[in-house]
């Protein structure tokens, strides 16, 4: 399974949006995110509307106008965002909703309750994550350190 850049992008620029919106209290331009986050501003278009229909984000018009967060990060979640641009969170091939399985004779394969439980443990994961978290960094957990221990001798990662 592979997350898409619909979702990492919507993401990304909604950690932007948290961000600057705390700490500047006002609405943020579309054109500050893509400039910051390096994504072109028409997917970013798209993206907003998606996520303002799903009630994350409000506009505001006019001068000054922009974005703001619908409500506080704390109550966001990041599976929520992914969801709401229409982001798939499904590691087995059978169609999304359906009790058909990806075989010929649309049965399950023998393996879907392994690939089905693994799409449950990525939305919680996501699920269990606010957008809060990811602004104030607090979902490091482990990852760090294995990136930094991958290639090392075993004796030399272990201090």
């Amino acid at each position: 399974m592979k997350l898409s850049t619909k979702g990492r992008y919507a993401v990304m620029a909604m950690v932007d949006l948290a961000h600057y919106t705390s700490e500047f209290s006002k609405p943020v331009s579309l054109a500050d995110v893509a400039e910051r986050q390096e994504i072109s501003l028409s997917y970013l278009e798209q993206l907003f509307g998606k996520l303002r229909r799903k009630g994350l984000v409000k506009s505001v018009r006019g001068p000054g106008g922009g974005y703001l967060l619908s409500r506080d990060s704390n109550e966001l979640r990041i599976s929520d965002i992914i969801m709401a641009v229409d982001e798939q969170l499904t590691a087995t091939r059978c169609k999304p909703n359906t009790a058909e399985g990806c075989r010929d004779d649309k049965s399950r394969c023998i393996t879907h309750d392994l690939w089905q439980e693994l799409t449950n443990q990525i939305y919680l994961y996501l699920n269990s994550i606010s957008l809060a978290d990811v602004c104030e960094r607090r979902i490091l957990g482990s990852s760090g350190l294995q990136m930094e221990t991958v290639g090392q001798d075993p004796a030399v990662a272990a201090q």
